[in-house]
């Protein structure tokens, strides 16, 4: 499997004038963004990947601030990539651009709308918007068959809509947490 990253801006989605009024030092997630563009475009979706990671972890389980140039930088230093790239991110107009045009793109060729979005087979295949789950599979065995009976029943022509009661809480401890 090959995994190819985009990036999507809920601060552009939720942008209530024109998105040349949003201020890039402050809307939340802009920074991290600009920084994604920038490792990828330099050191490939592999590093990406580990940086998505890395800033996941920051954000939703240090409840670490995505606005925070610490943040970034921390996370960065956690996949074993060069903090400065926080800096040249921020002070190269192309990773702006960059996020501007691939957000547009992901929202008009996948109707993209804030949740994670796979494009199957290349972005050629079908494009879905879940596996919605209500805790990560527990090893990678179970992970590999999620994917296999996703994308399976996602392929299959015919099917367009499965939705059920959560049979599983998840585990809310984090989300207490984030409210205080």
């Amino acid at each position: 499997m090959e995994v190819e990253w985009g990036v999507f801006s809920l601060a552009i989605v939720n942008c209530q004038g024109p998105v040349d009024d949003l201020d890039l030092e402050e809307s939340r997630g802009i920074k991290a963004l600009r920084t994604a563009v920038a490792v990828r475009e330099r050191l490939g979706n592999e590093a990406m990947g580990d940086y998505y990671a890395a800033i996941g972890n920051r954000i939703f389980d240090g409840l670490q601030s995505a606005q925070v140039e610490g943040t970034i930088t921390g996370a960065l230093a956690d996949a074993g990539l060069p903090q400065e790239m926080c800096a040249q991110a921020q002070a190269d107009p192309t990773t702006w651009a960059t996020l501007l045009a691939e957000h547009a793109n992901l929202v008009s060729e996948t109707r993209s709308f804030g949740v994670p979005t796979i494009g199957l087979d290349g972005r050629d295949g079908p494009v879905i918007f879940g596996p919605v789950i209500s805790n990560p599979p527990e090893t990678d065995a179970d992970a590999l068959a999620l994917w296999e009976h996703t994308t399976w029943l996602t392929r299959y022509g015919n099917f367009s809509e499965l939705k059920r009661d959560r049979t599983v809480d998840p585990d809310l401890a984090l989300w207490r947490a984030q409210q205080g």
